[in-house]
């Protein structure tokens, strides 16, 4: 599960960016439990703390797009730092009020500017994520990685808000909040520059002299056109899981006092259930997000998404409940990084921005209908019957959008990664997780040789694995009473050579020689140790295979 984080622990760039946006987001949740708490606790009345939750939504759905456009048309880094620095800034407006007690209109005036400029945060961070990976094998387990702490947040942010409400002001969440941004904008300083590549930018690279449109020229309609189809089903599972979704998030206070019988602490048991749910289907998301072919993922974590629900409305019991809603949180997660890793893909670096800003301010109006209209429908039909329903719908909507997307699920898969994925299906390499292998395949070297050339001798250091890609090998190994060479076997294309010298930590036990033109991959030893150790049940099974043959080469 997490050897797909491997590899990205050396992309530095992106590793800080994870871990400033994992600071930020603690900050974030402690932000929103304080500012209810705050604005309750001023006004006494459940009237306005509505009016709050719903005023805070009203932002995402008038500037997401314009917030897209923009994310478009400059650099992206800029974008994050200048909206977290204004973030951070009205932060501290907002814990001078509190310490000073001033009034409530303030404190829900600065609450919605925050969120103003809260818009630009996905469409910005979606649209510079693909500009700091090295490779598609990093984008999936990027957006899991991203996905897994933001749950993890989404557990210590209000925590940490729970131990300040009890010992301390409120205003030291809105100050510690504040430092997080600071934080935040201090990692983003350091990081490259991402503004959206033009067609002039990608001729360059490409060392073309064609003609192209200026950087802020508008996308052509063949662009929208291309991405119509597959973003309209990724979009359609959007809205109809974010709908159940934002119904859940009211709903659950209702499951837990009138159907569950668990009172008012039940709602906490639920909410932490969907915490752990969550933590679970980002890590799971790893490896499947890693896939040549995302459309059957995002079918499994639609699946699994509406069983949670169904089995949810079907029960009576609190703890089928609790692990209902760690099963449709998981589901949750493993579908949204899925549709995130398959969007950015799909959809050209530069209109990413704005299309992201138009599916947000969806997403938003759905979530918000969800809340407003789950609880009428569970009131008067049953949540026994609506859940299920919803379920069933999420599940449908999911092979509805794996047709609407087709062949824009599958990547094309390099030589390199295409010989090791064959290699794979092997019997020595039965269990091998597609996480190992993609960070694997990441780290292959080819090596063209010759006729008559010597790959590996007999008796020297064991240093590299070998797959064969094309051409023939023979392997040879000197007789130790004549001390003359004999032969032992030939070997061709996906056939492996050299692991059982670096399994042991000995000398080469064979000669291979290149009996034809050919062309090998090899993996750096200490990245071959790496694979077998993300699957302890491989290396038994290599020496299996050579106890019962002779000797191999290695």
């Amino acid at each position: 599960m997490f050897g797909a984080y491997r590899t990205l622990v050396g992309n530095r760039v992106l590793m800080r960016l994870l871990v400033g946006e994992f600071i930020s987001g603690i900050g974030d949740w402690l932000y929103l439990v304080a500012l209810l708490v705050v604005v309750y606790r001023e006004s006494s009345d459940p009237l306005v703390l509505g009016i709050v939750g719903g005023a805070r939504i009203i932002p995402y759905v008038v500037l997401s797009v314009p917030a897209g456009i923009i994310v478009d048309r400059y650099d992206r880094r800029l974008v994050l730092l200048i909206t977290d620095l204004i973030r951070g800034a009205t932060m501290v407006a907002l814990a001078a009020v509190t310490f000073a007690h001033g009034p409530v209109i303030v404190i829900v005036g600065l609450a919605i500017f925050a969120t103003c400029f809260a818009t630009f945060f996905r469409p910005a961070l979606g649209a510079y994520i693909p500009s700091l990976v090295r490779g598609e094998d990093e984008l999936g387990p990027a957006n899991s990685a991203f996905a897994t702490l933001g749950e993890v947040s989404f557990i210590i942010g209000p925590a940490i808000g729970g131990l300040i409400i009890a010992a301390s002001d409120l205003g030291l969440a809105f100050v510690i909040n504040a430092i997080t941004f600071v934080v935040v904008a201090a990692i983003l300083w350091t990081l490259p520059p991402a503004k959206p590549r033009d067609k002039k930018a990608t001729d360059e690279a490409e060392g073309t002299e064609e003609a192209a449109p200026a950087a802020d020229a508008p996308p052509d309609e063949g662009t929208f056109r291309r991405i119509l189809r597959p973003i309209a089903g990724l979009a359609l599972l959007d809205l109809v899981s974010g709908f159940m979704y934002g119904g859940l998030s009211v709903v659950l206070v209702i499951l837990a006092i009138d159907r569950l019988h668990g009172g008012e602490e039940a709602t906490g048991y639920l909410w932490a259930a969907i915490g752990v749910g969550g933590v679970v289907g980002a890590l799971a998301s790893s490896s499947i997000a890693l896939r040549p072919n995302l459309g059957p993922s995002l079918v499994l974590g639609a699946i699994v998404l509406g069983g949670g629900m169904i089995l949810l409305g079907l029960t009576e019991a609190l703890p089928i409940a609790l692990i209902a809603c760690v099963i449709t949180a998981a589901g949750t997660l493993i579908a949204e990084v899925v549709s995130t890793t398959t969007f950015q893909r799909i959809v050209p670096d530069a209109v990413r921005g704005r299309t992201l800003g138009a599916m947000q301010t969806i997403a938003t109006v759905t979530y918000a209908g969800g809340s407003f209209l789950m609880p009428l429908l569970v009131a008067n039909i049953g949540a026994q019957i609506v859940f299920p329903i919803g379920g069933v719908a999420i599940i449908v909507a999911s092979f509805v959008t794996l047709g609407l997307v087709g062949a824009a699920f599958r990547r094309t898969v390099d030589t390199a990664t295409a010989t090791l994925l064959r290699v794979s299906k092997l019997p020595v390499f039965t269990g091998v997780s597609p996480a190992a292998l993609e960070v694997a395949a990441g780290k292959l070297v080819p090596v063209d040789v010759t006729v008559g050339t010597v790959v590996i001798r007999e008796g020297d250091p064991s240093d590299r694995f070998y797959i064969i890609e094309s051409g023939r090998f023979a392997v040879d190994q000197r007789d130790p009473g004549t001390g003359l060479s004999r032969h032992l076997r030939d070997l061709g294309p996906d056939d492996v050579f050299g692991e059982l010298g670096l399994m042991h930590g000995a000398p080469r036990s064979a000669t291979v020689t290149a009996t034809s033109v050919g062309k090998l991959l090899a993996l750096d030893g200490p990245d071959f140790l790496e694979l077998l150790s993300a699957d302890s049940d491989v290396s038994s099974r290599l020496l299996d295979r050579y106890r019962a043959t002779a000797a191999p080469p290695s």
